[in-house]
């Protein structure tokens, strides 16, 4: 049986939000994928998402499968009520605004709680509340000011990570938090407001930095400068041009590294027994590995490598992923149908929530939705007869 035909965890819960970009849509996507109906709000010229060129192109269809769309405009009167009521079904909202925005629509928690008391009620933000609470965040801001960025350059060029991280595992927070508080609910029958928030997510990511220094007193030097525990735990250029990752992390594995390679006299050398001892010599070492594995391909040192246990990547881009035979053979990209843009009604991959439930990942129920897809499905379901639907569209309540 399919994961689709079993029943998901979250089956039965409806979810409503409020949600742009990446961070709360990820929150959704997540509660979607383990099984709850999730309805975005959108405005009823769309998500700005949908329509994002270069590095945002993948945002809406990436972040927004398995949901349902509904198109209103909150500024009319009749577009909020509906928005309300879709509210008071709802057993989580979920939003990403700026502060008081939602508020500004009686939309915040401190009013739906009173309409629904048994509501999770989901707000991801900048910071959690506190002195920078009032300032605009995006994940770049608070990679630079939390760190990570600082760790990921080199010395005197910090650099963003080269995907969402924030965004997303705040999302992802978001969606823990949801989880918990509808098991709390469960036994209190109370709903309660959840925090998620990119400062402290990034601050959450370097903790392990902030930690070594608590403990060594040393700062954490970026990771291109860092003082690396093994010796050989490097990026090697060889033959080609081609790039690969190789590593051995161990005393073992060094001896195993340097039999398989035919490096008998490194394996014999003293100065070169224990891997502390390598990570002293590690400059002159790594020099003279980069001139031993120069004319050797990437797929010969990957077949070495794989066949005797030790640690290799070679260097991949994300487009090349999709031929990734380990991808391809356990069902880790699923088609989806775009929902906008030139390519609108064609079908592509996308990626998979990183788990499986039951030996099955969770797979895609719904098409990323075109904007305003279930507008009048749900307005009907909230008991809006078709005249007063059609009343709405020509109102410009809805789309």
């Amino acid at each position: 049986m399919s994961t689709e035909e079993k029943r998901l965890p979250l089956a039965g819960i409806r979810v409503v939000e409020f949600t742009h970009m990446v961070m709360g849509p990820t929150c959704g996507m997540v509660l979607a994928d383990l099984g709850a109906e999730v309805i975005k709000v959108e405005p009823i010229d769309g998500d700005r998402t949908r329509h994002l060129l270069g590095a945002g192109a993948g945002f809406f269809p990436m972040f927004n499968r398995n949901k349902k769309s509904i198109a209103l405009d909150l500024r009319n009167p009749q577009g909020l009520e509906a928005a309300l009521r879709l509210c008071a079904t709802a057993d989580v909202v979920a939003q990403n605004f700026r502060p008081g925005t939602m508020d500004k629509y009686g939309l915040g928690y401190a009013a739906l709680g009173k309409l629904n008391p048994r509501l999770v009620y989901v707000n991801h933000t900048g910071f959690l509340p506190g002195p920078y609470e009032h300032r605009t965040a995006l994940d770049e801001v608070v990679q630079m000011m939390g760190g990570l960025a600082y760790m990921t350059g080199r010395p005197g060029d910090p650099l963003r990570a080269g995907t969402s991280v924030n965004d997303i595992m705040g999302g992802m927070f978001g969606a823990i938090g949801a989880i918990a508080a509808l098991m709390q609910r469960a036994e209190t029958g109370k709903g309660q407001e959840v925090q998620s928030a990119l400062f402290e997510n990034n601050v959450f990511l370097v903790g392990q930095h902030m930690l070594q220094y608590a403990i060594t007193g040393q700062a954490a030097a970026p990771m291109p400068e860092r003082i690396s525990a093994w010796a050989l735990y490097d990026v090697f250029t060889v033959k080609g041009g081609e790039q690969i990752f190789l590593a051995a992390v161990s005393d073992a594995q060094w001896t195993v590294f340097c039999d398989a390679l035919g490096f008998d006299d490194l394996k014999a050398d003293p100065a070169l027994r224990t891997n502390n001892d390598r990570v002293r010599l590690r400059p002159t070492l790594l020099a003279d590995l980069r001139v031993r594995l120069a004319d050797r391909s990437a797929a010969e040192l990957s077949a070495i490598f794989e066949a005797r246990g030790l640690p290799f990547a070679p260097i991949t881009r994300p487009e090349d992923l999709y031929a990734d035979p380990h991808l391809k053979a356990t069902g880790g990209l699923a088609d989806i149908r775009l929902p906008d843009g030139e390519r609108a009604g064609e079908m592509a991959q996308t990626t998979l929530f990183p788990i499986t439930l039951g030996g099955e990942r969770l797979g895609v129920r719904l098409h990323p939705p075109t904007l305003g897809e279930h507008t009048r499905e749900l307005l009907a379901e909230l008991g809006y007869e078709g005249a007063q639907i059609a009343a709405m569209q020509a109102d410009a309540a809805i789309a």
